[in-house]
């Protein structure tokens, strides 16, 4: 739909339409799955920063680590329902201790799966506490305290710069109602931006234009902490 809205848009061309089909095809699927993992790694985010303060509730209560993580299964279920990421997880490292696995390198696995920095940060914090004789309440405290004021100014950047992607949403469309409302106002005034070589280049100018903007936008509001 995107690329028939181009083609017709910018050069009214059906052999435009058939040459971006296969670069959708190619290119739409990469920025969707670009999205849909930074969606799921701030899912796991937060999901991972509740589950660090509930074991840290659970070692503050005289239960050991072990235990700890096991225990924390039900509560994060009752959070995040039986499918979410965080439980599967904890579930897997609770298997994994049954069947008396150290606890470090599944943390370890689990960090290199998800991707995350701040998960990666505390698996190693943790290994090194665990075999230094560390406390691990107050390490896993502070990480987790650490973890929660990042995801709150996170929280409040994308809360701030909320307005401001609605407002890059309708500039992203603007150019093509303005041309259609044009078209449909006004017949024929822009044929000859269509039927001319100059008046091709110049539609093929607007649309990377329009491109670089959209391109620019997300590089702008995507404010990393």
């Amino acid at each position: 739909m995107l690329c028939a809205a181009a083609a017709f848009t910018f050069y009214r061309s059906m052999t435009v339409f058939l040459f971006l089909v296969p670069a959708a095809l190619f290119g739409f699927p990469q920025l969707r799955k670009r999205h849909l993992r930074n969606q799921r790694l701030w899912e796991l985010t937060l999901q991972f920063k509740e589950a660090i303060w509930i074991v840290s509730g659970f070692l503050s209560a005289g239960i050991s680590v072990e235990n700890a993580f096991g225990m924390a299964v039900p509560e994060l279920v009752r959070l995040y329902g039986e499918d979410a990421m965080i439980v599967e997880e904890f579930r897997l490292i609770t298997r994994g201790l049954a069947l008396n696995k150290p606890i470090e390198p599944m943390l370890q696995d689990f960090a290199r799966r998800s991707g995350l920095q701040d998960i990666r940060n505390f698996t190693e914090v943790f290994s090194i506490a665990k075999r230094s004789g560390g406390s691990l309440k107050d390490i896993i405290e502070r990480t987790g305290r650490i973890i929660r004021d990042k995801t709150a100014v996170t929280e409040e950047i994308r809360n701030m710069t909320a307005s401001r992607r609605y407002e890059q949403n309708i500039m992203n469309v603007l150019p093509f109602g303005i041309i259609l409302y044009i078209n449909m106002t006004s017949n024929g005034f822009l044929n000859v931006m269509y039927e001319r070589p100059a008046g091709r280049l110049i539609m093929t100018v607007c649309l990377a234009l329009v491109i670089l903007s959209y391109w620019l936008s997300q590089r702008i509001l995507d404010i990393k902490v």
